[in-house]
């Protein structure tokens, strides 16, 4: 079992940043592929980014590639997303999710683990 939390959430400008971490916790979780799925309510939950559990493989949705940036810390098994250059469409509750697969399933229905997530509202 993995339990994943999220944080760095909040209000922002739009053209500004925000940088998102998920604390994960668990057995073997740092052997796990993490990811990034946001969702507006009313709407279905939205990839936005992927990465192998060990850094070197990233997918990202086409409406955020060049501006959010995944990592991970396995050491301190924490994922991170820095968004920069962020747009109010980018407004959503993000999830940090996570999967015994490969970074390339990124739907969500792929995500064995969720977090509860963390609200972005970016200003216009």
């Amino acid at each position: 079992q993995v339990q994943l939390v999220e944080s760095g959430g909040g209000l922002v400008q739009a053209g500004g940043s925000l940088r998102l971490a998920c604390a994960a916790s668990g057995r073997a979780c740092s052997t796990y592929t993490t990811g990034w799925v946001r969702q507006v309510a009313g709407k279905e939950r939205e990839f936005v980014a992927t990465l192998s559990w060990d850094g070197g493989t990233a997918y990202y949705a086409d409406s955020v590639k060049g501006r959010f940036t995944i990592s991970r810390d396995n050491d301190k098994n924490t994922a991170y997303l820095q968004m920069n250059g962020l747009k109010p469409e980018d407004t959503a509750v993000y999830y940090c999710a996570a999967n015994r697969g490969p970074a390339s399933l990124t739907r969500s229905r792929d995500m064995d683990y969720w977090g509860k997530g963390t609200l972005v509202t970016v200003s216009s």
